[in-house]
């Protein structure tokens, strides 16, 4: 039987319309998420890494980590509205293994593409599809060439640093970024470096992926021990 607290707060809850908050258990390695958000398919200057992702219930999240990355997108829209991005996989609706991604599970992580510019110097969404492993196959070199595409480490360090700004404005901080280590060095490069290095870990070994194509962030929020 339904106590008469839990119906009040439900009957509350509807009268209202607002959902009910999200709940992260576990860890990304080992985890599950209830009342995930689902992430927009694109923005102002965003976009998913393909429209089969969304479709397939690819592209979950806790919803305070969604008001994050929605909140660093128009961040960087103002300062720099000349920067296209592509974000990554996040993980399913309810959590839980989400293969091939040895994380991803309790909605605290997500995949960022980076920014490339073109040859002309003009800043481009990385082409992904399925020919690529919607992004995932791609190959930059130890020079960050790919093509006539170069990783644009600016509009990186910017994207990172309204990362970091929007989550303190939650009260969440950013645990980790898993960033190819050999490309570390052009990110050390520019102007937002500083900030950075003051306020994100960053990976320090080579990972089983070698993420040259994509960073990927963890952010902390207590969750529930599973």
């Amino acid at each position: 039987m339904v106590s008469t607290a839990a119906l009040v707060i439900a009957l509350a809850l509807q009268a209202s319309g607002s959902p009910p908050p999200s709940v992260c258990i576990g860890t990304p390695e080992h985890g599950s998420l209830r009342n995930g958000c689902k992430l927009p398919v694109s923005g102002a200057n965003f976009t998913s890494y393909s429209r089969l992702g969304p479709i397939s219930g690819r592209t979950y999240v806790h919803c305070t980590v969604a008001a994050i990355l929605t909140s660093a997108y128009a961040e960087v829209a103002r300062l720099h509205p000349e920067l296209r991005f592509v974000y990554g996989e996040t993980g399913f609706a309810s959590g839980g293994p989400f293969k091939p991604h040895k994380t991803h599970q309790n909605g605290l992580s997500v995949d960022f593409f980076v920014p490339v510019r073109d040859r002309a110097g003009r800043s481009v969404p990385l082409p992904t599809s399925v020919a690529n492993r919607w992004g995932y196959d791609l190959e930059f070199g130890s020079n960050d060439k790919l093509g006539e595409l170069s990783i644009d480490f600016d509009a990186m360090a910017a994207h990172l640093g309204a990362l970091h700004r929007a989550a303190a404005v939650h009260r969440v901080t950013i645990r980790r970024v898993i960033f190819d280590t050999k490309l570390q060095q052009h990110l050390r490069r520019t102007p937002d470096w500083p900030e950075l290095a003051h306020s994100i870990q960053f990976s320090a070994r080579p990972g089983w992926w070698r993420h040259d194509e994509h960073y990927h962030v963890d952010f902390s929020i207590p969750c529930r021990r599973r």
